[in-house]
């Protein structure tokens, strides 16, 4: 049967090994992206631009534009309107 220093040595070595095979498939797969977007002329909004309108169409917090001032009840200005505001000049409920 294997001694816990034993084992904990083996942890050390796995470790150190771990680490090394990370950095060297992770340079690989540097290399390959760079190769792609040399070979295709790719700029970073190319690969990235995506990303900022998903994460806005993906529920992202809009600011309030109305309050109400009796309540402080608040509406963004989307969606229907609420009955506070409903059928009534909203210059006046406008946020500053």
């Amino acid at each position: 049967m294997t001694s816990y220093k034993e084992l904990l040595q083996q942890q050390q070595a796995l470790a150190v090994q771990i680490e090394e095979a990370r950095k060297r498939e992770l340079a690989d797969a540097i290399a390959r992206v760079r190769a792609e977007v040399a070979e295709y002329g790719l700029t970073p909004d190319d690969i990235f631009s995506g990303r900022k309108s998903a994460k806005r169409a993906a529920g992202a917090k809009v600011a309030p534009k109305y309050r109400n001032p009796l309540t402080g009840q608040t509406w963004t200005g989307r969606g229907k309107a609420p009955k506070w505001i409903e059928g009534k000049d909203r210059s006046q409920f406008a946020i500053a």
